[in-house]
């Protein structure tokens, strides 16, 4: 019987079970999906603690890459036996079997390995729709990142490089500050030892950056605020350390006019359409060597609890899977 790791009530990495389950023969326009890697995510810390609701029990997980092994009725474009991979809004990836909806799965191109494609789905999606889509990042843009060393930070950092950017990013460590400069980062500054207001404003001759990805939250929110440039762009997509605090819309204008968003992936890849045209990007920037996924480290699918783990106590650096 395949298994699943669910959980039946929220709270630590301790309430995280594995379980018998039996996904069934797949639906109408769906694909089974055999899992070969799972992408582990700070949203799935979310779900488990109850920051994002979701109905128990439940399982985790929202990207994943495998083998298929069965077409319900209905599906065109997929056969059995083909590499994809996928991101769904539904929690779940989590297991060894699972039926996902064919128009959430994308065939995985020669070159990409399973692992990284698992990590690719949530972690390089959401790196595409920040850099090219919530702020198209141009040549000679200045750009602030924050967990610059995480799964995200790493692909968007390498990312922005290769399109001219000069990336600033902010890690917890002098190992992760290493493991940024090797990926994209012409600037690393520490959290708790640099100040970064005043370090910000000194690489950028006190001018401050065009935008600001900060997937930290309450922690970095304000600062983050005063790091921007004149019209300059606050792009908070997590709350690592907790949801950031309420802000008066006048606060934006006494800092320089700026703009402030709160983006969430599944808003940019609603449609098939935006899903194949996403992915393509993504596969082709890493088949040429933009981007190189870094997978910091893998456990087995029965670790999930200890993934999670090491992943809320900053202890992970860039993509984290679980292998069935």
């Amino acid at each position: 019987m395949p298994t699943a790791i669910r959980f039946s009530t929220h709270g630590g990495p301790e309430v995280l079970r594995t379980e018998e389950l039996d996904p069934g023969k797949p639906g109408a326009q769906e694909v089974q999906v055999r899992h070969t890697a799972i992408g582990v995510n700070y949203i799935d810390v979310y779900d488990r603690t109850g920051l994002y609701p979701v109905t128990l029990p439940s399982g985790l997980g929202r990207e994943a890459a495998g083998i298929v092994t069965a077409l319900g009725r209905g599906v065109r474009g997929l056969k059995v036996g083909e590499r994809v991979a996928y991101v769904y809004s539904v929690p779940g990836a989590y297991c060894e079997l699972r039926n996902v909806p064919a128009e959430r799965v994308v065939k995985v191109p020669r070159g990409i390995s399973d692992e990284a494609a698992a990590a690719l789905m949530l972690k390089g999606l959401t790196a595409h729709f920040l850099i090219r889509r919530t702020y198209k990042v141009s040549r000679g843009d200045t750009l602030l990142v924050h967990a610059a060393a995480g799964g995200v930070g790493l692909i968007l950092c390498q990312w922005a490089r290769s399109l001219g950017a000069k990336v600033i990013g902010v890690v917890g460590s002098d190992a992760k500050a290493e493991l940024a400069r090797k990926h994209g980062c012409r600037h690393v500054l520490i959290s708790g030892r640099d100040e970064l207001v005043a370090s910000v404003k000194e690489l950028t001759r006190g001018t401050g950056v065009a935008v600001v990805y900060d997937a930290v939250g309450k922690d970095t929110f304000v600062e983050s605020l005063d790091c921007l440039r004149r019209l300059g762009m606050m792009v908070t997509f997590g709350n690592a350390s907790g949801p950031p605090p309420a802000i008066s819309p006048l606060e934006l204008s006494k800092r320089g006019s700026l703009f402030l968003t709160r983006p969430t992936l599944f808003n940019y890849i609603t449609t098939r359409e935006e899903l194949t045209a996403a992915a393509r990007e993504l596969f082709a920037a890493v088949r040429s060597r933009k981007v190189r996924v870094v997978i910091g480290q893998k456990y087995p699918l029965s670790s999930a609890a200890e993934a999670h783990r090491d992943l809320e106590g900053r202890r992970t650096t860039g993509s984290t899977v679980l292998i069935p």
